[in-house]
């Protein structure tokens, strides 16, 4: 019962958060993120690891992002 209570207050929470402007102004910029991180996962392999242990996953994600900030930059540089 005391599990019950614990998880019917901790909705209302979220409920209540989820109705804050806080929430509501951070949610409008949550696409940019999600499409940052698709961009990653489907266009420069982060979605699967390549290598085994901790050194090899973090040396992936540093080469993929490092990746899509040289595309962004390059992108930008060609604007001008």
């Amino acid at each position: 019962m005391l599990l019950l209570e614990k998880s019917t207050t901790a909705n209302h929470q979220q409920a209540a958060f989820q109705e804050s402007e806080y929430f509501k102004e951070k949610s409008k910029e949550r696409y940019k993120i999600e499409a940052k991180n698709s961009e990653l996962k489907h266009r420069h392999g982060y979605d699967v690891a390549s290598a085994s242990g901790l050194f090899g996953m973090q040396l992936q994600a540093a080469t993929a992002i490092f990746a899509v900030n040289l595309k962004r930059i390059i992108t930008l540089m060609s604007k001008k």
